[in-house]
């Protein structure tokens, strides 16, 4: 009968088949010489056991190998034993192939649509995916960038940090939470972390002192974004505070034109001028959060340290007092973080890009409810097709290697150029899952 398994050390005796399923009768093509436990030759048959392996999917059907295991009893040491099976996965009662068929698409489907296709268990395919992470763990090394990133993003009750590299625009870490002593260990245990220039983060104190005390060649970032935000948010501190006196009709006007008044004032449409002059004309107080917004953005084309100071001086200086309160918090952070802010104009990097990472877990916990942190982060870490990578050029032999086979010296190999892998890029991980392609 042809063998359809394509596995040389069976012998196929049979198949039958359902709407969903394959089953193939099978044994071994070869019996055992020796006793599994003692290894003694001196061995008699002891009958037939059938063990039910699951293979990969066959034909769009689900895949069963019905072995008739033989099993042999030792003369010599007297144990009954049920012979090994070639090609299945160690204590797993199915083929190496279907394990690693499993493991490779745990990253990115979901459990139960792979327990589904091969009729097995979830917690079978999620014990596989556990299996396979952490060897993915131990095995792949993303390069340390010179610029890196770290960020928060909240998934399954609380905020995790996560660590980038800005020049690639990929995620090279997801953490279990973003506290000091975590991030700071991270970074301890970073290769080459020395090599790290710019580090730029939000304005978390864990983040600022886990990086100065790990990582003292770096430079810290504020991350342009969480400072100009803190502008927009005293705006709307000052439009809220002004509805509370307006009709309700007014109200519901100023809240559908709060887009107009966050939005920088030359991106407005002419149409837009009119309804924002209309607002800061009737209502000074707006008037000026607009413009101390606007002023504060306008900081932020400053090309160097001491221009951005001044900059910053002029602009404090003429905040109008009635607004004062509603900017608070801005002067504040300023205050607290002035060095780390003001660095931005010496390193203009920014986290911006991790914004859309947001939306990528959105996306991988609707499409597999239930995921621990540690499947989230895996799937995000390592889902094929994913990396950012640069491969060696192809290089010519050189004359040395004829040497090294001829004398079997082989000279030393750091010169030469190996792949490096920079993370995760998130774009193209979000197309991979959208998709189902990998």
């Amino acid at each position: 009968m042809p063998n359809k398994l394509n596995l040389s050390r069976y012998n196929i005796l049979g198949t039958s088949e359902t709407d969903h399923d394959l089953h193939i009768d099978a044994e071994t093509t070869t019996p055992p010489r020796s006793c599994l436990a003692c290894g003694s030759d001196n061995i008699v048959g002891g009958g037939r056991q059938e063990i039910l392996i699951k293979d990969t999917p066959m034909y769009g059907k689900r895949v069963g190998i019905y072995v008739k295991a033989r099993r042999i009893r030792c003369l010599d040491c007297g144990k009954t034993l049920t012979e090994r099976l070639p090609d299945v996965a160690e204590s797993q009662r199915m083929t190496t192939r279907l394990y690693r068929w499993i493991a490779e698409r745990s990253i990115d489907k979901t459990f139960i649509s792979i327990a589904h296709d091969v009729g097995v268990s979830e917690g079978t395919v999620r014990k596989i995916f556990n299996e396979y992470t952490a060897e993915l763990a131990r095995t792949l090394v993303f390069e340390t960038p010179e610029w890196m990133g770290i960020d928060e993003i909240h998934i399954i009750g609380k905020p995790r940090g996560v660590i980038t590299n800005i020049e690639s625009n990929t995620v090279v870490d997801l953490l279990v939470d973003r506290s000091k002593v975590l991030i700071t260990n991270y970074f301890m245990r970073l290769e080459n972390r020395r090599s790290i220039k710019c580090v730029t983060m939000d304005m978390w104190q864990p983040y600022k002192d886990a990086v100065y005390s790990a990582l003292p060649q770096a430079f810290v970032v504020v991350d342009k974004f969480h400072v100009v935000r803190m502008a927009n948010a005293a705006l709307e501190v000052i439009r809220k505070g002004i509805r509370a006196d307006l009709t309700q009709k007014q109200a519901r006007g100023l809240m559908h034109d709060r887009f107009i008044l966050l939005k920088r004032e030359d991106k407005l449409e002419p149409f837009q001028r009119l309804i924002l002059e209309t607002w800061t004309k009737n209502f000074p107080a707006l008037g000026d959060a607009y413009r101390a917004k606007e002023d504060f953005f306008a900081i932020y084309d400053a090309m160097t340290i001491p221009e951005a100071k001044a900059a910053y001086d002029r602009w404090q200086r003429n905040l109008s007092p009635t607004i004062n309160e509603a900017f608070k918090p801005l002067l504040t952070a300023m205050s607290n973080w002035e060095t780390e802010i003001m660095n931005y104009f010496e390193h203009p990097v920014t986290n911006a890009y991790t914004e859309c990472l947001n939306g990528l877990i959105r996306v991988i916990e609707c499409s597999g409810r239930g995921y621990s942190f540690d499947a989230l982060r895996s799937k995000i870490l390592y889902t094929a097709g994913a990396h950012k990578k640069v491969v060696p050029p192809f290089q010519r032999k050189r004359p040395s290697d004829a040497f090294e086979r001829f004398t079997g010296f082989s000279s030393p190999t750091s010169d030469r150029p190996r792949e490096k892998n920079f993370g995760t890029d998130i774009s193209t991980l979000l197309q991979i899952i959208q998709t189902g392609s990998s």
